[in-house]
């Protein structure tokens, strides 16, 4: 694959393709090759939220009266969270170097900008609630927790074969990986914190995952774009190998992710029980496999299981100003982290 050049005179402002394509790298939004870019653009731009407007006063006040289970389930999938994150915006990065289309590479840089703004999100409701040796802590899980290390090497695996040697099949692998990280490996954790919402546990903290969700739907909704736009312009990749590839990672994410959610979920907690989670986990690997285009992998899991999350996972808050939401306390936070609230 060819590096996106930094002007090129003597090619077309409009894109001939997205990898390997000809483009002066001049963005006129009026002029694109692709009719989803602009909308895209226009979704993400919505979704603009800042981490530290949201009041965690609730939050600072219930977190000392969660259980010892609910405390370190919440605090290791913080760190997992951060982790996935720091990941996602270099890797988003990188990815941008070789797409040869201006408006696509704007979106990408929003994406990673996005991923950064969750990163804060983190520190934020981390700095909110425990000390800072606790915060330190927290954000070294992925270097001690086994189960971590190995979800960790996955994934980034995936990412490194495509930064060392950069071609098309390499490219469209690692869009595999991003889709199964942003679309697959999160929602454990999302599980567990909808559930915490909706016993009134840490709705602020809820409410924090709840944009960060929004913003990892858009995030793979821009991924799956690229990857079939890239399959159909380089068809000769559309390949028995690369649809046996999918699947075979996307059953190997799944058992990770499962693994990862019985340790942390588990039947621990009212509300969600291991089954259901491992069912929930095996029906979103289906619909991520089918939203880029391939079979499911796992027979049979084809409706949500767990309905309830719907109203936690799925509200659209883009047709309202941010800061005039109060359904679930979007209210402004003092700057002290919402102390004043104490």
């Amino acid at each position: 694959m060819e590096k996106r050049k930094l002007v090129d005179v003597t090619a077309p402002n409009r894109s001939t393709g997205i990898v390997n394509g000809q483009s002066s790298n001049i963005l006129n939004w009026n002029d694109v090759k692709y009719s989803w870019a602009f909308p895209k653009y226009k979704r993400m731009l919505a979704n603009f939220w800042i981490a530290d407007e949201i009041n965690m006063g609730q939050d600072i006040k219930q977190f000392p009266q969660l259980t010892s289970d609910e405390q370190e389930s919440f605090l290791k999938i913080m760190g997992l969270l951060a982790l996935l994150d720091s990941i996602q915006s270099d890797y988003a990065s990188k990815a941008a170097d070789y797409i040869t289309d201006s408006s696509i590479n704007a979106l990408m840089i929003i994406l990673a900008q996005q991923e950064v703004v969750h990163n804060h999100s983190y520190s934020y409701v981390l700095s909110s609630l425990v000390p800072k040796a606790k915060q330190d802590e927290v954000f070294d899980y992925w270097r001690t927790e086994p189960l971590l290390l190995e979800r960790n090497d996955f994934v980034t695996n995936g990412y490194k074969d495509f930064a060392e040697n950069p071609t098309v099949e390499n490219f469209l692998k690692s869009i595999v990986y991003d889709v199964i990280l942003e679309g697959l490996f999160f929602y454990s954790g999302f599980a567990f914190f909808y559930n915490l919402a909706r016993n009134q546990k840490m709705v602020a903290s809820s409410t924090m995952i709840n944009y960060i969700n929004r913003d990892e739907n858009l995030h793979v909704g821009l991924f799956e774009k690229i990857f079939k736009e890239t399959l159909k312009e380089n068809p000769e990749h559309n390949t028995p190998e690369l649809a046996q590839f999918v699947r075979d990672t996307f059953i190997k994410a799944a058992e990770l992710e499962i693994a990862w959610g019985h340790e942390v979920v588990g039947d621990k907690f009212d509300g969600v029980s291991k089954a259901e989670l491992e069912a929930y986990i095996k029906f979103m690997a289906n619909k991520r496999c089918a939203q880029i285009g391939f079979d499911k992998p796992f027979e049979g899991y084809n409706e949500n299981p767990m309905r309830w999350i719907i109203a936690y996972q799925e509200v659209d808050l883009g047709k309202t100003d941010f800061f005039e939401q109060k359904s679930r306390q979007y209210t402004k936070a003092s700057d002290a982290n919402g102390f004043d609230d104490l």
